[in-house]
This record gives structure tokens, C-alpha cells and sequence, in this order.
């Protein structure tokens, strides 16, 4: 039982990170620019994973709330991301699945052309199509 009240801790679902109070942390894509322009989630502060130490207390508060993402499950991007805002003494959670599940599950993503959102993958959302 431990092991998972302190797994749950440092992780949170994309429909948590969708569904949670604007305002509750600040959502950071932690890829690399190239990345980020391909697409992201809207309202995600883009902060590649190695400008973190050097960038995060210039445009985030020390003390709010942290959301890291990087790509998806066969990353592990936003676990070093989290690492480094927790070195910082930043509260941080690693949202598991990446934009690949937050794409997946049918939410917006952005790019240069716009937000959009993509019809949801039946294998990965309990959301109707």
C-alpha cells in the first residue's frame, strides 16, 4: 500500500492533468524544440529537460506546483525533467503517458496551424467517440 500512495504522489493520469482547476500547476513539455513545434498541449510552458536548472526559477515560481510531460510511455524524458524541478525544490508530478496518451485520448494539441483534436483511440479512453 505504501508503495503506490507514494507512486500516485509523483504521477498523475492525462485525464487528471485535463480535467484538474486551471491554476492547480504549471503544465511544462520538457522535449527538445523540434518537438515541441511538431505539437504540445495548449498552455504548456515549453522548458527542454537540459535548460531546466538554468531556466525554471526565470519562468516559474519557486514553490507552484509542477506537471513535466515529454513524449510517451517508451520515454523517460519527463522522469529526468521531474528530477531536475525536484532538485530545484519544485513540488513536481510526472504526467505518465505523455502527449502520445494525452493525443490518444482525443485532447487538443497545438501547432503552428492551431489546436485540434484528434478522434479518441478506443484503446485508451473510456470517452465516447
Amino acid at each position: 500500500m505504501a508503495y503506490f500512495r507514494a507512486k500516485l504522489r509523483f504521477e498523475i493520469d492525462v485525464m487528471d492533468v485535463a480535467d484538474a482547476p486551471e491554476g492547480t500547476f504549471v503544465l511544462v513539455d520538457t522535449r527538445r524544440q523540434s518537438s515541441w513545434e511538431h505539437g504540445h498541449i495548449p498552455g504548456a510552458v515549453h522548458i527542454p529537460t537540459a535548460d531546466i536548472p538554468s531556466c525554471a526559477h526565470e519562468l516559474i515560481p519557486p514553490g507552484v506546483s509542477v506537471v513535466v510531460y515529454s513524449w510517451g510511455p517508451g520515454c523517460n524524458g519527463s522522469t529526468v525533467a521531474a528530477l531536475a524541478f525536484a532538485d530545484l525544490g519544485y513540488p513536481v508530478r510526472e504526467m505518465i503517458g505523455g502527449i502520445e496518451y494525452w493525443a490518444r485520448n482525443g485532447l487538443p494539441v497545438e501547432t503552428v496551424a492551431g489546436v485540434a483534436a484528434g478522434k479518441p483511440d478506443g484503446l485508451v479512453t473510456a470517452h465516447p467517440d
